[in-house]
C-alpha cells in the first residue's frame, strides 16, 4: 500500500477521519507529537479519503466540516510530521483489523505506539476498538493508549455536535469546538459582474464541493484570507431572487480593496449572521440594503478584530 523511509525508531501514530479538526482531534495530535518528540520518533496520522460512510453507507454519509484540502491546510499548521491520505474504498473497507494494524500501521508506518481518541473503531465493521487493539499491541510489539475525550459544557467535543452547530447557524458554537471560525476553501471565479453594475463588486468562490457542510443562506460579516493577505468583507451566501436566480452561489463584497484576484485560493471565514435572503422589488432597493448591510459587517468585524487583535477590517 505505501510505505515510509525507513525511520530509526519508528512512529508514534494515530488513526481516524478527522473531519474538522477539532479540538478532539487537536488534543490526540499533541499527544502524539509530544510523545514522538520524548522518543525521538515521528508524529503520524493515517486518515481516510473520502469519509469512509461514503463507501459502505453512503445514504448515513454526513455533510464534510473539511474537504481534503481544507483539512490538509489545518493540519499542515499542527506539529504532526505525517499525514497519510489512504484512498477509502470497498477493499480497504473489507480489511480486518489485524490485517490495517499489521500492513498499514506496522508495515507502512514503521508504528511502535498507537495512540487513539476514547471512542475509536476501525476495520472491516468498524469490529476492531481498544481492547482488540491492546491484545494486537500485546503480541505484535507495540504500545496503545487512549487519550481521555476534550469536554466543553460536559460533553465530549464531536464532529456531529459541530455538524449540528454549523447546520443551525450557531457559529460562535461552533468556533468555540473548532478553536477557529468555520470557513470554507475555493478558488476566486469570474461571475456575471452584477455586483460591479450595482456599485458592490464581489469575488466569486467556484467548485465548490457539494459534500461540503455550509451554514444556513443568508448575508453575513465574514473575513477572506488569500496568500496575499486578509480583508473583511459582507458574504451574501444562497440564491439572488431579486434576479429570479435560484442558483446557490457564495460570493463577497471586500471592504477597501480593489486588486483583480481572480484564479487565486482563497479561505472565507463566517463571522456573524446579519439576515435572511430576502427578495427586494427592485436593484435599487437592493443596493439601499446592501449599503446598510456593510455597515453592520464592518461594525461586527471591528469587534471581531478588537477581541481577536486580528487588526483592520480592509486590507491587512
Amino acid at each position: 500500500m505505501f510505505h515510509f523511509p525507513p525511520l530509526a525508531n519508528g512512529s508514534v501514530v494515530t488513526v481516524g477521519t478527522f473531519d474538522g479538526v477539532h479540538l478532539g482531534h487537536l488534543a490526540v495530535l499533541r499527544e502524539i507529537a509530544g510523545r514522538a518528540r520524548s522518543a525521538g520518533r515521528k508524529s503520524v496520522l493515517v486518515t481516510f479519503e473520502p469519509h469512509p460512510l461514503e463507501v459502505v453507507n453512503p445514504q448515513a454519509a454526513p455533510l464534510l466540516l473539511t474537504t481534503p484540502p481544507e483539512r490538509r491546510e489545518i493540519l499542515a499548521q499542527t506539529e504532526l510530521d505525517y499525514a497519510v491520505f489512504l484512498r477509502f474504498d470497498q477493499q480497504l473497507a473489507g480489511y480486518s483489523p489485524e490485517r490495517f494494524v499489521e500492513e498499514v500501521l506496522l508495515q507502512g508506518c514503521g508504528m511502535k505506539e498507537l495512540v487513539i481518541g476514547h471512542d475509536h473503531g476501525f476495520g472491516r465493521g468498524r469490529s476492531g476498538d481498544v481492547g482488540t487493539l491492546r491484545r494486537l499491541g500485546a503480541s505484535l510489539g507495540f504500545a496503545v493508549d487512549v487519550v481521555v475525550p476534550v469536554e466543553i459544557a460536559g460533553h465530549p467535543v464531536s464532529s456531529t455536535q459541530i455538524r449540528r452547530a454549523v447546520a443551525g447557524g450557531d457559529l460562535g458554537t461552533a468556533a468555540r469546538l473548532l478553536e477557529r471560525r468555520y470557513s470554507v476553501s475555493g478558488r476566486v471565479t469570474r461571475g456575471e459582474g452584477r455586483g460591479r453594475t450595482l456599485g458592490i463588486p464581489t469575488i466569486n468562490l467556484g467548485g465548490l464541493s457539494p459534500r461540503k457542510l455550509l451554514p444556513p443562506d443568508g448575508v453575513y460579516a465574514a473575513w477572506v484570507e488569500w496568500r496575499g493577505g486578509r480583508v473583511g468583507g459582507m458574504l451574501n451566501q444562497g440564491p439572488r431572487p431579486t434576479f429570479g436566480e435560484l442558483r446557490r452561489t457564495v460570493e463577497v463584497n471586500l471592504f477597501d480593496f480593489s486588486e483583480d484576484i481572480y484564479g487565486e485560493w482563497v479561505k472565507v471565514e463566517w463571522v456573524e449572521r446579519i439576515r435572511d435572503v430576502q427578495r427586494f422589488a427592485s436593484p435599487e432597493e437592493l443596493v439601499r440594503q446592501l449599503q446598510r448591510d456593510r455597515e453592520l459587517a464592518i461594525g461586527i468585524l471591528e469587534r471581531a478584530a478588537n477581541q481577536s487583535n486580528l487588526g483592520r477590517v480592509g486590507r491587512a
